[in-house]
């Protein structure tokens, strides 16, 4: 691949300056672990996370993609009622920060979420056939995992109901003229063509919610954030400490984005072609 080509490079075929300096900082900083036993030490410490940040980014944006396509299907409704409804919800959810929501959802969410259970199976559990469930058997991961997935929802949702707005309305009548049901449309022909339009702010999306799964760490999830902070906290080396942190989410965002801008560019010429 020529530079020209490069995912980070303009379309006026401008060499990617800025992708060849954070190479050549990653170097200096691959020199800096490998002969400085702390830096090393923190690195080690610090990598651990990253299975956890990978899983807890993926978990949360599938959620993110499957209530936010529901909410943006429904806001698309025939019906008003339906619409309304779709549009309290965005306005709502995207008007609260998510660190605030996953506060909410792990220690409001998750105990009503329990005592909603307890109640609707307590036949089950007077009868010895079910245990009663504890709030600490909620998991904090998926706590914050579902957090993330409502937190991103309401955005994804708009990109879904503007991507599936911007496709031709004569193409969807001419669907219907094949006689094909609104499903078969859906599949065949809105969402092939309104993929197009909604791929890079999805992407951008992804880059995004990688870099807030940080905020999981104030529930002791054992992501990137939180087994710094454990190994700063206890060490006092804040600085080697966060330095590595934050190279670490730089190198998952900036390879993530260059990674999507790659199909985003395929995309791009399957459609030209």
């Amino acid at each position: 691949m020529s530079f020209q080509t490069l995912p980070g490079s303009s379309e006026q075929g401008e060499k990617p300056w800025w992708l060849f300096a954070l190479i050549a900082v990653g170097a200096i900083l691959a020199v800096i672990i490998a002969v400085n036993d702390v830096y090393a030490q923190v690195f080690t410490t610090v990598i651990a996370g990253v299975g956890v940040t990978i899983f807890v980014t993926i978990s949360g944006y599938i959620i993110a993609l499957g209530v936010g396509l529901s909410i943006a299907l429904l806001g698309l409704s025939r019906h008003g009622a339906l619409r309304q409804a779709a549009r309290f919800y965005v306005e709502v959810i995207r008007g609260i920060p998510v660190l605030v929501l996953l506060f909410y959802i792990a220690f409001v969410g998750a105990p009503a979420f329990v005592a909603a259970y307890n109640a609707l199976l307590s036949p089950l559990m007077e009868a010895g056939m079910l245990k009663p469930l504890m709030v600490r058997e909620v998991s904090l991961m998926w706590r914050a995992i579902i957090a993330l997935g409502i937190g991103y929802s309401p955005f994804i949702a708009e990109i879904f109901r503007a991507g599936i707005q911007s496709v031709d309305k004569g193409q969807i009548e001419a669907a219907k003229a094949l006689g094909l049901n609104g499903s078969q449309r859906f599949r065949l022909v809105v969402f092939p063509q309104a993929i197009r339009v909604i791929f890079p702010p999805l992407s951008n999306d992804f880059v995004a919610m990688t870099k807030d799964s940080s905020l999981v760490s104030v529930l002791g999830v054992a992501d990137i954030t939180q087994m710094g902070k454990v190994y700063a906290s206890g060490s006092f080396r804040f600085f080697e400490t966060y330095s590595i942190i934050a190279c670490v989410y730089l190198a998952l965002t900036i390879g993530l984005s260059l990674i999507l801008r790659g199909f985003e560019k395929r995309m791009r010429r399957r459609h030209e072609a």
